[in-house]
């Protein structure tokens, strides 16, 4: 079986110098190679091709018969490194809980720890024959989150 951690060590011997970063590497137990890396501004197929390349040339395949694939996070994917987090905050994502509980808002205060997801509720406010719409802070730790995803908007 082909060595995860020489694989992560060609990876990441790849992207120094580069802002790209690692999102996902996986090696199943039949040699499948899975790469995911990821860029605050997206992946360009001509990095993904060289970085192949690069894994390729540090492994034998005399050796060890593997399949290799590299290829982005992919948008709308859940994200799977703090780094995704960092590169999402200020924007529209997505979050279900442990316990089921599905949210939309604002993604903010991004830590090590967790973040901030800014969400709008609807509220009786004095005054108001209405509910209206506030904004609530909901504090999440990523051991509470099943999975964050980014919001892909088409307007």
């Amino acid at each position: 079986m082909i060595d995860k951690a020489k694989v992560q060590a060609l990876v990441e011997q790849w992207l120094e110098g580069k802002e790209y970063f690692l999102a996902d590497l996986q090696i199943s137990a039949d040699d499948r190679i899975v790469v995911e890396i990821d860029h605050a501004d997206g992946v360009w197929i001509d990095d993904c091709v060289d970085l192949s390349r690069f894994i390729e040339s540090g492994l034998d395949r005399d050796a060890e018969d593997f399949e290799l694939e590299v290829g982005s996070a992919g948008i709308g994917q859940p994200f799977k490194v703090l780094r995704q987090y960092e590169i999402h905050e200020g924007e529209r994502v997505e979050v279900l809980t442990t316990e089921g509980r599905r949210l939309e808002g604002l993604l903010t205060a991004v830590t090590p720890e967790g973040f901030v997801l800014v969400t709008q509720e609807k509220c009786r406010v004095e005054g108001k024959k209405r509910p209206v719409l506030v904004d609530v802070e909901v504090p999440l730790k990523y051991t509470g989150v099943k999975w964050t995803k980014y919001v892909v908007d088409f307007k």
